[in-house]
C-alpha cells in the first residue's frame, strides 16, 4: 500500500489541465493502485491524479467503498449527458467545505481500462455525479468553482461525507 499526499485547494497543480495518457504502462497501473489506496485511506469515493500531484488524465471512483468495487478510468470523456440535479458534494482537496452543485443525472463515458482498451459506460445519479466531479479535476476545476455552488454547513447531520 502506497499512500500519496492529497493536494489541497491552495496547490496550483489543481488549477492545471491534465495531459492525456498515451499508453497504459506499469507506472500508470501503479499510480491507479496508489490512488485507490489513498482514496480509501482518506474515506473518499473518488480521486483524480492531479489531487496527488500528477497531471495525467486518470481518475478512480468507488461510490460504495465498503464493498470495494473500484472503477479506474483513463482518459475519461463524457460523451453524453442528460438531466440535471442539484446535490451535495465535498472534496478531499477542499477539506471542511461542502456545497450543492448541479450535475447531470445520467452520463455516458468513454475511457481506457487498465488493459488499454477503449470502453464505454453509462452512469446515473450519485455514480454520474462522482465521475463528473473527478473529470472536472482533470480540467483544473474544483466543485467550489461552479457558478451555482451553494455552500452547506458541514456540521449539518444531513450532509454526506
Amino acid at each position: 500500500m502506497a499512500l500519496r499526499m492529497i493536494r489541497d485547494e491552495r496547490d496550483p497543480i489543481l488549477r492545471k489541465k491534465s495531459k492525456e495518457v498515451r499508453e497504459v504502462t506499469p507506472r500508470i497501473k501503479e499510480l491507479t493502485t496508489d490512488m485507490l489506496d489513498t482514496m480509501y485511506h482518506a474515506n473518499g469515493v473518488g480521486l483524480a491524479a492531479p489531487q496527488v500531484g500528477i497531471l495525467k488524465r486518470v481518475i478512480v471512483v468507488d461510490i460504495e467503498p465498503e464493498m470495494r468495487d473500484p472503477h479506474v478510468f483513463i482518459n475519461p470523456q463524457i460523451i453524453e449527458q442528460e438531466g440535471a440535479c442539484m446535490g451535495q458534494e465535498g472534496c478531499l482537496s477542499v477539506p471542511n467545505r461542502v456545497g450543492e452543485v448541479e450535475r447531470p443525472t445520467r452520463i455516458r463515458l468513454r475511457y481506457l481500462d487498465l488493459a488499454g482498451q477503449e470502453q464505454e459506460l453509462e452512469a446515473e445519479d450519485f455514480f454520474a455525479r462522482a465521475i463528473c466531479h473527478e473529470v472536472d479535476h482533470l480540467e483544473g476545476i474544483l466543485f467550489i468553482d461552479h457558478p451555482e455552488f451553494v455552500p452547506v454547513d458541514p456540521e449539518d447531520p444531513g450532509v454526506m461525507d
